[in-house]
């Protein structure tokens, strides 16, 4: 093969990618390729679950992300209106120090620079440029809207400028053509600019979905995320449907007088090669008094605990446990883990913050209810110690630890105040089409009668993992009514066809993930009601090897503590 889609939106650009990942991945498979990107609008989310799927299927994976560039500085919210607020720019991550530098470019896109978009500027691509491959994207990019200005020289400076900056060939001019008269009148003076400049071509399709068939279902996720309906004139929509995963020969078909565009994708993803490294824990740093040996400090404080729950002269099998439990923790690098978890949490009770007695495995810790952060006593109650951690397991273990409800805030700020702001933040989470939510959304988008989609919907079996193929299997009468009534036929197939896809993004109502670097130096950042959260979910964070924490809360703030 020869040719690599380069320009691709996921199910992660938010209800305007239609290409769930897995599905994606054996598309391209079956098409011969063994490259794809993923390049979501503004966003890095998907990008861990984008890579594990496409090792598991043999495809390389490019690691990328279509920025929003502010045409000026990114702080500037108010001289620029409608679309001239941001160009779009794509950014592929040749190598780790390109993916490094991406995740920062999209966490300051977000915190630094977000209106209406997480968008970013000169300033930010000078600085963090290196290992990155970039495109001039679509239509929406800064070279094709000077073009259609009729802006020749402008288009011709700027790309001169871009080349420039990321250093010549890694900066490619990308031509487009979906059959939409716009880039018919762009694409020659490309392939021109090309010429003159000495600037290589790369071919793309803006894939948003995988098959052509698939551009209805795109429509409708165009209009639940746009409030519209299929019906409506001003709706937002796609002016043709060749958005989808094209093979090689469709691509060159395209490009008759410019295949060496075609053939360039291919060597953009031969130099594209990204690593991670799963399963191995990054802890932060914790200051322990007078520079003393972590282990040693944290046994003490175990042993302190342990006269004081089980009185001076504790049984041997006691002792045993805790030597047990202690040569684990330390064996498997977790001693500041208890030392960090403990902190915050003897803070909250010294702060007179209800601190509940602990939740879950981590409540068979001898050691945790020895240091102070379980209440539970682990050898009255018979708690196993390796349902919590265990040398045969490679998952991070996990304190999931209660506060109060009106005061949980203050003990985040106070691991904030500890560790430095840029070292701490929230974890987001994904709101997915679920199946008799997904009904109504695509009953809404198709302009149906709220009460014959409500009478759908109310067909679906009650249940957290309810799937629709599974609701046709268990309610007889959505399955009559699927067979016999067209309408209601389309309408669960395109509920089917989106279900599971993630719908919104939004905060975890009790995760935080601490680091030893800035948390952008690990994960892209973003920003939900104000507050920055990682782009990963805390699935995720974990496989990475980061620190999370649990600080659930509870609504009793009373000031009795909360019991077992």
């Amino acid at each position: 093969m020869a040719f690599t889609h380069l320009h691709v939106h996921t199910e992660y650009s938010l209800l305007d990618g239609s290409n769930k990942i897995k599905e994606y991945v054996a598309r391209v498979k079956e098409l011969g390729m063994n490259s794809a990107a993923i390049t979501d609008h503004g966003v890095m989310y998907g990008v861990i679950d984008f890579y594990k799927e496409a090792k598991a299927q043999g495809i390389n994976p490019i690691l990328g992300c279509e920025v929003y560039v502010a045409p000026n500085s990114r702080f500037d919210r108010e001289t620029v209106h409608g679309e001239d607020r941001y160009y779009h720019l794509v950014l592929l991550a040749e190598n780790n120090t390109g993916y490094s530098n991406l995740m920062k470019i999209v966490s300051k896109g977000f915190v630094d620079g977000y209106y209406y978009k997480p968008r970013v500027d000169m300033e930010v691509l000078e600085q963090y440029h290196e290992g990155i491959i970039a495109l001039s994207a679509c239509l929406a990019g800064e070279i094709p809207r000077y073009l259609l200005q009729g802006d020749y020289t402008k288009a011709k400076e700027t790309a001169n400028y871009y080349n420039k900056l990321f250093g010549s060939g890694n900066y490619f001019l990308e031509i487009q053509n979906h059959n939409i008269k716009e880039q018919l009148i762009v694409l020659p003076q490309i392939i021109r600019l090309s010429e003159e400049t000495g600037i290589p071509l790369a071919a793309t399709n803006d894939c948003h979905y995988i098959e052509k068939a698939d551009s209805q279902t795109h429509e409708i996720l165009l209009c639940i995320q746009t409030n519209h309906t299929i019906n409506d004139s001003d709706k937002m929509e796609f002016q043709t449907d060749e958005f989808y995963v094209k093979t090689e020969e469709e691509m060159l078909a395209l490009f008759p007088t410019a295949p060496q565009a075609v053939q360039n994708t291919q060597l953009i993803a031969d130099r594209c090669n990204v690593t991670f490294e799963f399963g191995k824990t990054k802890l932060p740093h914790f200051d322990v008094p007078d520079n003393r040996n972590h282990f040693e400090y944290f046994r003490e404080q175990c042993y302190r605990g342990l006269y004081n729950h089980y009185g001076t002269k504790p049984s041997q099998e006691i002792i045993d446990r805790l030597e047990y439990e202690l040569k684990i923790v330390n064996q498997m690098g977790y001693v500041d883990y208890y030392l960090i978890v403990n902190d915050f949490i003897q803070y909250a009770k010294s702060q007179d913050i209800p601190v509940g007695p602990g939740r879950g495995s981590g409540a068979g810790s001898l050691a945790a209810y020895c240091i102070g952060i379980t209440g539970i006593d682990p050898i009255k109650y018979n708690l196993l110690f390796e349902r919590f951690l265990n040398p045969e397991r490679v998952s991070m273990p996990d304190f999931d630890v209660d506060f109060c409800t009106e005061r949980r805030q203050e003990v985040i700020d106070y691991v904030v105040r500890k560790y430095g702001e840029d070292h701490v933040a929230q974890i987001i989470t994904f709101g997915t089409m679920a199946a008799r939510g997904g009904i109504r959304d695509v009953a809404r988008a198709m302009a149906m009668p709220y009460s014959a989609a409500d009478s759908v919907a109310k067909l679906v079996p009650a249940g957290p993992h309810i799937s629709l193929e599974n609701a046709l299997e268990m309610s007889p009468e959505l399955k009559e009514k699927y067979d016999t009534d067209y309408e209601v036929h389309k309408l669960i197939d395109t509920a089917m066809a989106i279900e599971g896809t993630p719908r919104h993004a939004s905060k975890h109502a009790a995760g935080v993930v601490i680091t030893e670097k800035p948390v952008s130096e690990y994960v892209p950042l973003a920003k939900n009601d104000d507050a920055v959260v990682t782009q990963y979910t805390m699935t995720t964070l974990e496989e990475l090897g980061l620190l999370k924490i649990c600080l659930l809360y509870t609504s009793d703030a009373a000031d009795d503590r909360i019991s077992v």
